[in-house]
């Protein structure tokens, strides 16, 4: 779906204007960063790309309005980013790109080094993937001997509250990859991390077949809003 307004040519003033407008603000994020700029301001330099000529700030701020800050809008479903007005596929595409862009950097931080010592920039990356998403999503973090993660596999998606788990599944890529130690990573959409009842009997059963191969499970996560409950530090497993 193309960005229909762009097929309007805006009139020469009005042009001069975006123009000097979008070299005032790269020219300040280039010499101040992030932290000069407001959400809108970010979201617009983003926009940039899809939309270059047309004025992008009420765009912008209407992304934010309709998902919150930076972080949602980039994290938003296509699906839902289409229902805005002027939101076309060049503008979905930008928007995905940067959300791949950060996975990839949080990732980078944690892949190929030892896990429970990184703690932090693993919970991190973990949120950065999953905090944000509208509907459940499992992933297994595969560690070596040394509790050096090895691979992030993501192993099913599922609904706003329920994503299928299979333990034997879990175990099996576990002895593909040579891991001896599993971190279990689940998001909750509704932002709450207190695990449920399924989800305590499900990690039981990932534990269970694990550890008859020799495979320890370190900890099962669930990832919130704006926290995580980990089953470890709560005494689950």
């Amino acid at each position: 779906m193309p960005d229909l307004p762009d097929v309007v040519e805006p009139p020469a003033a009005t042009a001069a204007h975006n123009a000097d407008h979008r070299a005032r603000l790269r020219e300040r994020f280039m010499r101040a960063g992030t932290t000069a700029l407001a959400d809108y301001e970010l979201l617009e330099l983003v926009l940039f790309r899809a939309i270059p000529r047309r004025d992008v700030k009420p765009l912008a701020k209407d992304l934010l309005k309709r998902f919150g800050d930076f972080n949602h809008t980039v994290s938003a479903p296509p699906a839902r980013l289409a229902e805005l007005p002027g939101v076309g596929a060049a503008v979905i595409q930008e928007l995905k790109i940067v959300e791949a862009a950060a996975h990839r950097l949080a990732q980078a931080r944690v892949l190929k080094r030892e896990a429970l010592g990184g703690w932090d920039a693993l919970m991190t990356y973990c949120k950065t993937a999953m905090a944000h998403r509208e509907t459940e999503q499992f992933r297994v973090l595969y560690l070596d001997r040394r509790n050096v993660l090895i691979a992030d596999e993501a192993q099913g998606t599922g609904t706003v509250d329920h994503v299928p788990v299979y333990p034997r599944e879990v175990v099996k890529r576990a002895l593909e990859l040579g891991a001896s130690a599993l971190i279990l990573v689940h998001n909750h959409p509704s932002g709450d991390p207190e695990p449920s009842a399924a989800d305590i009997t499900m990690t039981h059963k990932v534990a269970d077949a694990a550890d008859a191969l020799g495979i320890v499970l370190h900890d099962h996560v669930i990832i919130g809003k704006a926290s995580d409950t980990s089953f470890r530090a709560a005494g689950l497993i």
